[in-house]
């Protein structure tokens, strides 16, 4: 059993890190569009960030701290950016409904590091725990183990 538990907890360690979205995009409570970018900042660096979304080969920036670079006007009363607990950071879009394309590809880059992922607009889950746990991509390998881990007891 021991032997067992070690196999899978190497299995969790080397296959968690590797499929793990970095960004998750959910509505919360309030009807407004959410945005988790959890790229781990460069070490002794002020870090920068820029998130856009693109559909139809158009990239739209929606917020941004980056010298130079301005978010469309569009957005920027409607969007705004805090820094995460871990690492990271979140982008809440207020009044998004009007203004998401059907099929959508989320960005955001901290640093230069960049993440996305695509959504279908049906497809946007509540902010809840549970939904952003099961939306994981990563969460079926934690079941999985746990079920090894279970049925090898």
């Amino acid at each position: 059993m021991l032997k067992s538990l070690f196999v899978y907890g190497v299995l969790g360690v080397l296959l968690i890190p590797a499929t793990c979205e970095l960004i998750s995009v959910c509505v919360d409570d309030n009807n407004r569009l959410r945005v988790d970018c959890q790229v781990e900042p460069k070490a002794n660096k002020i870090n920068s960030y820029e998130f856009s979304w693109s559909s139809g080969g158009k990239e739209v920036l929606i917020n941004t701290n980056v010298s130079g670079s301005s978010a469309e006007d569009q957005f920027k009363d409607k969007s705004f950016v805090e820094e995460l607990e871990t690492h990271g950071y979140r982008m809440i879009l207020t009044g998004f409904t009007d203004t998401l394309p059907h099929n959508t590809t989320y960005m955001c880059k901290i640093s230069g590091v960049p993440a996305r992922v695509n959504v279908e607009k049906e497809q946007l889950v509540p902010c809840s725990a549970v939904s952003m746990f099961l939306k994981s991509s990563c969460s079926w390998i934690i079941c999985l183990l746990l079920f090894f881990h279970l049925t090898h007891s």
